[in-house]
């Protein structure tokens, strides 16, 4: 008892230790915060300002009036409305296909087992060192009957080595023995995958997704090329025609790209948390 009385007075008597922290760490880290925040900051500021303040010298920081026709004038300016809707269409078409095409290929490469397997890995794995710019004349002579369509744009698109090996890597990190506990009770591959494999991969899955969106979102090269009619161009697209319509007017450019990236924000803010908890989990595997 005396002991036991003793241990917890030297308890109560330790005092809790005080976190160090590495200020000069922290300092850089800040400065690094600053220097990335800033522009986006200044693009949002920027896009209520009038004329006269964006050519002000020295810069103005905060605009003397909010100045809410700047977002307007966008859409009078070039077909804004039409070109965000095909982005928001062909991106999300363009994400779901990929990423089911990436589960699938995924499932059956680190779960199936069938002659060539490590080839057709390494042949997929070779496509990521391949340069768009090597692809495009072919791609663009096989895909000349789609021109000035939403296939056109969509399809080309959809399969990505990066997304493949990306969920890969965390469907490897799933337990053999959870696959072989539903083969036992009667289920098939594709419930397996349906079952086990995918709700075990949502977070990778949904950070896979994210880096689909916005590489789509910002597409530019490939629709150009594919799309000559307004029905069908993109929102990259249209913010070059703005350029070339607004070129002294930067208050109406700064607004069109303030509504251009609220998708991409959006999108962060509902999958921050599988983001957050894929990196996570990236850091855990042995």
């Amino acid at each position: 008892m005396e002991n036991t009385r003793a241990a917890l007075v030297k308890t109560a008597e330790i005092k809790p230790r005080r976190k160090k922290y590495n200020i000069p760490i922290f300092v850089i880290l800040m400065l690094g915060a600053v220097a990335m925040i800033f522009p986006f900051v200044w693009m949002i500021l920027s896009s209520f300002k009038t004329t006269s303040d964006i050519y002000t010298y020295p810069p103005k920081w905060l605009p003397s009036t909010f100045n809410w026709q700047n977002y307007s004038a966008v859409f009078k300016l070039i077909p804004f409305a039409r070109y965000y809707v095909n982005s928001i269409y062909t991106s999300v078409m363009q994400t779901f296909i990929q990423i089911a095409l990436s589960i699938f290929g995924a499932y059956a490469i680190v779960f199936l087992d069938f002659p060539g397997r490590r080839k057709i890995t390494t042949l997929i794995r070779t496509t990521m060192f391949v340069p768009m710019v090597v692809t495009l004349i072919p791609m663009y002579l096989i895909m000349n009957s789609l021109q000035d369509t939403y296939a056109g744009i969509i399809l080309p698109q959809v399969f990505s080595a990066f997304t493949i090996f990306l969920i890969l890597s965390f469907f490897e990190s799933i337990p053999r023995d959870l696959c072989d506990s539903a083969k036992l009770d009667g289920c098939g591959y594709f419930k397996i995958m349906f079952h086990v494999v995918i709700p075990n991969a949502k977070s990778s899955i949904s950070t896979a997704a994210m880096f689909a969106f916005l590489g789509h979102w910002k597409s530019y090269t490939w629709p150009l090329i594919i799309t000559n009619k307004d029905k069908y161009r993109t929102l990259p697209i249209g913010m070059k025609y703005l350029v070339a319509e607004s070129s002294k007017e930067y208050q109406v450019m700064m607004a069109a790209s303030v509504m251009a990236i609220m998708p991409v924000l959006i999108l962060f803010v509902l999958f921050e948390k599988q983001l957050v908890k894929s990196i996570t989990l990236t850091g855990m595997k042995s």
